[in-house]
């Protein structure tokens, strides 16, 4: 006799659960491609800000625990006042909503890269734990996370000046079998990235570099890709 399929047997997945429980549908995999897919989210992020003329420096870092990378920009900084919509700032919005960001209406974002508003969100959900930090409105504000959840609410931690996103975040070996960056995939990247947005200042550090390779590298090029032809 077949098993009954009624109603009852509908699974509805609330927030990030659907990221969690089906990764690949979102970065492609566990794998290396998809470790490294969340770096590349979280510059894309930061690359959008420079791109749309906001942003014109971005530092990655990669801690010496090789698990755990920082991506800071100089952009606006994500906005912590509240969406109508959702009844929350709009860092936690962002980092906990699927579809929700700046890049629908093409008022902020002229042009942008990445999942296109889901990017955030799906690094959140796959980290074990994530802290994002903005300076804005002349104060530093942040908000930490565990697999995707809020651990309490976005805090102003003090004065700032000028603006921007700092995006800490460290993959969950829960979901990834090996959570070990590669510093010259990640490098790579970024050369490229600073050959194709003239002009935009990308630096590198590598707190685990070993003797004999740099700990700090600067990705610079003010004529963008004709550098590169060069």
């Amino acid at each position: 006799m077949a098993p009954s399929y009624t109603a009852k047997d509908i699974t509805v997945l609330e927030g990030l659960e659907p990221v969690r429980r089906r990764p690949g549908m979102y970065i492609g995999g566990v794998g290396s491609a998809g470790l490294h897919h969340l770096v590349w989210e979280v510059l894309d992020n930061a690359v959008d800000e420079a791109m749309n003329g906001h942003a014109s420096n971005i530092v990655v870092t990669l801690h010496e625990d090789e698990s755990s990378l920082t991506v800071e920009d100089d952009g606006r900084g994500i906005p912590v006042d509240k969406v109508p919509r959702t009844k929350l700032t709009g860092l936690e919005t962002v980092f906990t909503k699927l579809h929700a960001g700046g890049k629908f209406d093409g008022n902020n974002y002229k042009t942008a890269g990445g999942l296109h508003g889901v990017g955030a969100s799906v690094v959140n959900a796959l980290s074990k734990e994530l802290i994002a930090t903005v300076k804005r409105d002349g104060a530093t504000w942040e908000q930490k996370y565990k697999q995707g959840e809020p651990v309490g609410g976005v805090k102003k931690v003090g004065p700032a000046r000028g603006t921007g996103t700092t995006v800490f975040f460290r993959p969950d070996p829960t979901i990834f079998p090996k959570t070990t960056f590669d510093a010259a995939i990640i490098r790579e990247r970024l050369e490229v990235a600073s050959y194709l947005h003239k002009g935009l200042k990308i630096v590198f550090e590598n707190e685990a570099a070993q003797s004999g390779q740099p700990k700090r590298e600067a990705f610079e090029h003010s004529e963008g890709l004709a550098d590169y032809l060069k």
